[in-house]
């Protein structure tokens, strides 16, 4: 009787080809289940990003132009948020600390196009989308300040 439940018992020890075979399968179902359905998510959620960014950056713009009585000048970008250009002559006014902690990158880790005064309204603010090129369409349109 001994001998027979040793037998039984080395019969189960391990997977059969057939049952990881089976699990190989479903784990590949899953995985393109997964790819076809969540990174058509990630670049919408990109492209949601950029926008939320262009307003914040707005919203900032909008608070140094309450204070320095304008917006930055070109030749000063962006970066005046972070820190007051030099040769200001309202430098008594701007904000200490500035009026950004950190300028953000596009999601696809480019700098914001700031453009004063603007083509579209006072300022334009945009990202070259996926693709990095002026224009395109789907996901490698343009975000822009002005079309929010």
């Amino acid at each position: 009787m001994r001998n027979l439940f040793k037998r039984n018992k080395k019969r189960e020890d391990g997977f059969t080809l057939v049952e990881v075979m089976v699990t190989m399968v479903i784990i590949g179902l899953l995985t393109t289940f997964v790819v076809f359905n969540v990174l058509p998510a990630q670049d919408k959620a990109m492209a949601q990003k950029a926008k939320a960014d262009i307003r914040n950056i707005e919203n900032a713009l909008e608070q140094y132009r309450l204070d320095m009585l304008d917006y930055p000048e070109q030749s000063a970008g962006l970066e005046a948020l972070k820190a007051l250009p030099a040769g200001n002559p309202n430098s008594a006014r701007y904000r200490p600390g500035g009026y950004v902690k950190f300028l953000p990158k596009d999601p696809w880790g480019r700098d914001y196009i700031y453009v004063y005064p603007g083509e579209n309204g006072l300022v334009d603010i945009s990202s070259l989308g996926a693709d990095g090129q002026p224009g395109g369409e789907g996901l490698a349109a343009d975000i822009v300040s002005w079309e929010q």
